[in-house]
């Protein structure tokens, strides 16, 4: 099986693999673990640690919590692979033999949203584009200019998007990343389901900065080329929470987009396991995304498409699917409904594992857009509503920073104005409803009006 070690070395490591200015190796954290077989091409990530307030529960990621990357603090993961055989008694000795072993979680195969069934597509990007309002938005000068806008997936193709979109865009090079191991360079991917979720971003947010992190092209042995581990989307957020510090704190943004998740239990540890992803606040994933949001990180996840109507074929999870990160409560998990409005039929329902209410918001989907599976083929899924939302966040972000609007208090507005499909308000199917631009735009011109 594999798995993510945690570990507590000496501080100078810890500081050392803190520092993004230092190249370090699992060599130098741990050079052997008795009965595990480490990944040596896998880049050591520091873990904050989490600092309730007075009182609090560290394990609990429903209060405010603050993060420590001090040397003091911060604990250091690794991975690697545990024989099946050995994994019961592995997991019982290696702490008793190793007293820096802090944890030993579940590496599990994090996959793309796609979808069931072969139906036609529902209206076009441009019925998307007039659905999320994209003219009023840019005439109130909300484009995306100067926000970072990073797409976690196969890896993006400029060139077809530019094509398709009919305008240039913003691919940011130099903050793009790629996990050990994956070649290819920043824009120049083979189109797929990355290029797809670029493209639908930019309807919203056109001059955002796309920042392109193909975190699902690392391959696993007997892998697909739409899978990869979680391990390396802990890497990317790891690196993503240097791009997000390197920014003045005044005008901080950077919108992040997922439309990926985990299906099955196979790769997971049992629910209550200390070592389970899926229902585990204490997971370091979980926990990286949490300090990423508190520093003023957007993150937005896929719903996943294991709606009970028409269920992807690899949803394994007998119930409550909407599993680990894509249920975070500082994330917002997107639903999706076509252009009319209606939820389609393969969206995730909650409630969520991590937090009951899920999905957050619904977003578009199903529609004629990008082609990145073929001419008659539309974007669809909620992979396809994930960056459709992400676009008007970074939208959003164009004038109102972290700093000026917190990402607690972003999602809490787009959850306030939702279009309520409902007669109750929340429900497991829409979340709060579906999104609403003009609703975003007159609470925040109330909000710059009291500001003022």
């Amino acid at each position: 099986m594999r798995v993510l070690i945690q570990l507590r070395p000496s501080p100078d490591v810890v500081a050392a693999v803190a520092d993004p200015d230092v190249t370090t190796t699992t060599a130098d954290v741990a050079d052997r673990l008795p009965g595990v077989v480490l990944d040596p091409s896998y880049t050591p990530v520091a873990v904050p640690r989490p600092v309730p307030a007075a009182g609090g529960d560290p394990l609990s990621l429903n209060q405010a919590l603050t993060f420590s990357l001090a040397a003091d603090d911060a604990s250091v993961m690794v991975r690697g692979e545990i024989s099946d055989d050995e994994l019961s008694t592995r997991l019982t000795l290696l702490p008793t033999l190793r007293n820096d072993v802090v944890g030993i979680y579940a590496d599990p195969v994090i996959e793309t949203n796609l979808t069931c069934g072969g139906d036609a597509p529902v209206g076009d990007w441009h019925d998307v584009e007039r659905l999320v309002h994209a003219a009023e938005l840019h005439a109130e000068g909300l484009d995306g200019s100067g926000v970072a806008l990073a797409v976690l997936d196969t890896g993006i193709n400029a060139a077809h998007v530019k094509h398709h979109l009919g305008r240039d865009l913003l691919l940011d090079r130099e903050r793009s990343w790629s996990p050990d191991g994956v070649s290819g360079e920043p824009g120049e991917f083979p189109v797929n389901h990355g290029t797809m979720c670029a493209f639908d971003a930019l309807i919203a947010a056109p001059r955002a900065s796309l920042i392109d992190i193909p975190v699902l092209l690392s391959q696993r042995p007997g892998g697909s080329a739409l899978d990869g581990l979680l391990s390396d989307a802990v890497a990317a957020f790891a690196h993503l929470r240097t791009v997000l510090e390197a920014q003045p704190a005044e005008s901080r943004s950077l919108v992040i987009t997922n439309s990926w998740g985990s299906f099955s239990p196979r790769w997971d540890f049992p629910v209550g396991h200390p070592g389970n992803y899926s229902d585990n606040p204490a997971h370091p994933f979980n926990l990286i995304i949490s300090s990423l949001e508190q520093a003023g990180a957007d993150v937005l996840f896929a719903a996943g498409n294991c709606g009970r109507d028409c269920k992807d074929r690899r949803c394994a999870y007998p119930d409550r699917p909407i599993t680990g990160a894509n249920s975070h409560p500082g994330v917002l998990s997107i639903g999706g409904v076509d252009t009319n409005g209606q939820r389609v039929g393969y969206s995730s329902q909650g409630p969520g594992r991590l937090t009951l209410r899920k999905p957050d918001v619904c977003s578009y989907t199903h529609f004629s857009g990008s082609k990145a599976f073929g001419d008659g083929e539309p974007d669809s899924g909620t992979s396809a509503a994930c960056p459709v939302a992400a676009g008007l966040v970074a939208a959003v972000r164009t004038r109102w920073s972290s700093t000026a609007l917190t990402p607690a208090q972003l999602r809490t507005l787009l959850r306030r104005t939702a279009d309520d499909r409902s007669d109750i308000g929340f429900d497991y199917d829409y979340g709060y409803g579906v999104t609403d631009t003009s609703g975003i735009l007159a609470a925040l011109r109330r909000r710059a009006m009291r500001v003022a």
